[in-house]
């Protein structure tokens, strides 16, 4: 064998002897040291940090969505209460006996348009004209304030019932 042989042999069996002496220690079975405990502290933050905004923008989207839908049926429930009494409920009380609750814990705002005084508490819009001609029905939003003008900044988040129902989403979007 050539010397060139017998040192690749040799440090062969020197890689063979460490890695063994590696396996068979005991530092192995110790558990993790603080650098790779950091390391993985390091990715699970970066993994929240990159999918923490798009699940709360997902969540709020699904609680616009369901306002919409509430307000629907609420709206539905409101033609079949009128159709069958010939006039306007006076409160969401009268349609149910629980009050409808907004996925952000506020009770939906309904003003009907009756008697006298109800013009000077109708939603409006960027004009100033009501938004309906015989209800207002809404919720306040996310912040659970409102305003009566549209384009007032409390009122940008609340879902709206307008044009008579042919609208119903945020009022930034009308």
């Amino acid at each position: 064998m050539s010397g060139l042989h017998l040192a690749l042999a040799a440090l062969a069996a020197c890689r063979l002897a460490v890695w063994r002496s590696l396996l068979s220690t005991r530092s192995w079975s110790r558990g993790w040291t603080l650098i790779e405990m950091l390391i993985v502290v390091a990715l699970i933050g970066t993994i929240m940090l990159l999918t923490t905004p798009p699940l709360i923008a997902l969540l709020q989207n699904a609680k616009v969505e369901r306002a919409i839908r509430d307000i629907e049926a609420i709206q539905f429930e409101i033609r079949i209460y009128e159709d069958t009494y010939d006039q306007l409920p006076i409160d969401l009380g009268q349609l149910r006996p629980a009050l409808p609750i907004d996925p952000w814990g506020n009770a939906y705002q309904y003003l009907p348009y009756i008697g006298k005084g109800w013009k000077g508490k109708a939603r409006l819009d960027q004009f100033l004209v009501p938004i309906n001609t015989t209800y207002d029905l809404y919720s306040m939003g996310p912040d659970g304030e409102t305003a009566k003008p549209l384009n007032s900044p409390a009122s940008f988040d609340d879902i709206i019932r307008a044009a008579d129902g042919s609208f119903i989403g945020p009022a930034s979007k009308f």
